[in-house]
């Protein structure tokens, strides 16, 4: 039973590394399609422009894969340095996520305030030559999340110097729609509207990080006994019958 219990969690490990990989793999290619047809695509930091959706996902989708390569490998040839590497990885990652987690928490207000001002620099440089990725970064949030502006959209009047905004905070796009009323607009700030959606769907990251940290875990309770089991040829004990001592 021992036995077949590795046999089964061997193979489990070898299939969730299997498709993590392959996951990580498809990351890496969505990465490096946006690199080659969108260029800096989603960059909407002025201070740190290599910020951008493609580069995170090219390194996320390369450590990802890396880490699935080396537990594949490691579950299918038993190897232990492979599965220690691998384990190790892991143990990286989630400390990485945990002091990440801890210093978001002890200075959101700080990273806030850092974050919104950053945010409205690069207002500055929407529309401007060689920012096609900031601009459609903004462009897209704008429209599917239904906002304008960093705060609301009294930001965009420091960028164009005049009471208007770019045509995708309109409630109806339409040419030129940006220079309409202000009733025309969305009201709610982008940088809110979009902390809420990241710390609803949060959770649902965290549950399949916990997920993923359990399967992971859970083939360390299934070990070998102590002792070797018996072969079906060893004796397991002495019949006493033809062997009980004869009386003289």
């Amino acid at each position: 039973m021992a036995r077949a219990c590795l046999q089964a969690v061997k193979y489990l490990m070898f299939a969730f590394n299997l498709l993590f990989w392959l996951g990580g793999c498809g990351v890496l290619g969505v990465g490096i399609w946006l690199a080659a047809t969108q260029g800096s695509f989603a960059t909407l930091s002025s201070s740190f422009p290599s910020l951008s959706a493609a580069n995170l996902l090219i390194i996320t989708g390369a450590f990802v894969m890396a880490i699935g390569f080396v537990g594949c490998l490691g579950a299918i040839k038993e190897n232990k340095c492979l599965l220690l590497a691998f384990f190790l990885l892991l143990l990286l990652v989630f400390l990485l996520e945990a002091t990440i987690a801890i210093l978001f928490f002890a200075y959101t207000d700080k990273i806030d305030r850092y974050a919104q001002q950053d945010l409205k620099k690069g207002l500055h440089l929407y529309g401007t030559q060689g920012n096609v990725g900031l601009t459609n970064a903004w462009s897209i949030i704008q429209t599917d999340f239904r906002c304008c502006g960093v705060s609301n959209y009294t930001d965009w009047f420091e960028v164009y110097n005049a009471t208007r905004v770019p045509d995708s905070c309109c409630l109806e796009f339409s040419e030129s729609c940006g220079l309409h009323a202000p009733g025309t607009w969305w009201k709610a700030p982008c940088y809110e509207t979009v902390k809420v959606w990241l710390q609803e769907n949060l959770l649902a990251v965290g549950v399949f990080g916990l997920c993923t940290a359990l399967v992971q875990v859970w083939p360390g309770d299934c070990r070998l006994p102590a002792t070797p089991l018996l072969g079906p040829s060893e004796p397991r004990e002495q019949s006493s019958k033809g062997l009980a001592p004869r009386n003289p």
